[in-house]
């Protein structure tokens, strides 16, 4: 721990109650001459010193009071700091996405699936986009996540203008990657709900798209619904830029894949510099230490000259 002050000239104040100590033990105008018959007087040191120390209380107390005023502080614990991690939610609303699926669509439970997935990563800030064979940033990258969980209505694959239908996986993660691109701090994810494969991925451009992502440092995880295979360049993407693809049979393994991606990038720690904390604990139990001697010397011991 490291000590400081806030008002450190404060200090130079001190010089008053080191005056008056210097007085109380050097002063010799207390002395009294008392007749004794057949007695040798005492030099009354004892005394002396007990009666000089109690009156050190006040001065002290004094001193207290200026290292006080001065703002004692010191430097806390460093403390784990949670690294925010910025979560771009992309999810596909093609047609196909209204093929039934559990006890809704696939649009449905990909929707609940992601909203359980906000429960797991509470402070991180989470964005929602939407995709066909364009791309629709529904809700920016926040930590309030009550928007999110009121888009499924707005957004049914059934009610999306036709500008939407289609599938196009690349442009889609391309324009995600802008948008964490301009958050300056945190890790950066991509999470791809999909059903279908993307024509923009062949001939390449998979491995494109995968170097610009990780240049990015944005990890892709994707989950394909309702398909037995996932589409090969898709897997290259997510492997590439350290995430991992994942085949959602039912509607059940859609909670067990969620869990399992908030597993593989669990919230990150970092070591903070410790705040600076007022100090004022030890300097008052001196004060109260010293009050109390004061008032124990008021019961009798100090100096009466009579």
């Amino acid at each position: 721990m490291s000590s400081s002050f806030l008002y450190p000239w404060a200090l130079l104040l001190l010089i008053i109650p080191t005056a008056l100590l210097c007085w109380t033990w050097v002063r010799s105008d207390r002395r009294l001459v008392l007749p004794f018959d057949h007695g040798r007087p005492g030099t009354g040191a004892g005394w002396r010193f007990l009666i000089a120390l109690m009156e050190s209380v006040l001065p002290l107390l004094l001193a207290v009071a200026i290292i006080l005023l001065a703002g004692p502080q010191r430097l806390g614990d460093p403390k784990d700091k949670r690294v925010l991690t910025n979560i771009e939610l992309c999810l596909d609303v093609s047609t196909s996405m209204t093929t039934p699926f559990g006890e809704g669509s696939r649009y449905d439970a990909a929707m609940k699936s992601l909203d359980e997935f906000l429960t797991y990563r509470k402070g991180d800030a989470f964005g929602l986009t939407f995709f066909g064979h364009n791309t629709l940033h529904w809700v920016p990258l926040t930590s309030d996540v009550s928007a999110i969980r009121c888009a499924p209505p707005f957004m049914r694959p059934e009610s999306a203008p036709p500008w939407l239908d289609g599938t196009e996986i690349g442009r889609a993660l391309r324009s995600c990657a802008r948008v964490l691109g301009e958050r300056p701090e945190g890790d950066r994810m991509i999470v791809l709900v999909t059903d279908g494969a993307s024509a923009d991925l062949h001939s390449g451009a998979d491995k494109e798209i995968a170097r610009e992502l990780k240049a990015s440092s944005i990890a892709v995880f994707a989950v394909i619904i309702g398909m037995k295979n996932a589409q090969d360049e898709i897997v290259n993407i997510t492997q590439l830029t350290g995430g991992e693809a994942f085949l959602a049979g039912d509607a059940d393994a859609m909670k067990t894949i969620f869990r399992r991606i908030d597993q593989m990038k669990p919230t990150r720690l970092q070591k903070s510099i410790g705040e600076t904390l007022d100090d004022f604990r030890l300097w008052s139990i001196i004060a109260l230490a010293l009050v109390g001697m004061s008032t124990t010397a008021l019961l009798g011991l100090r100096y009466t000259p009579w």
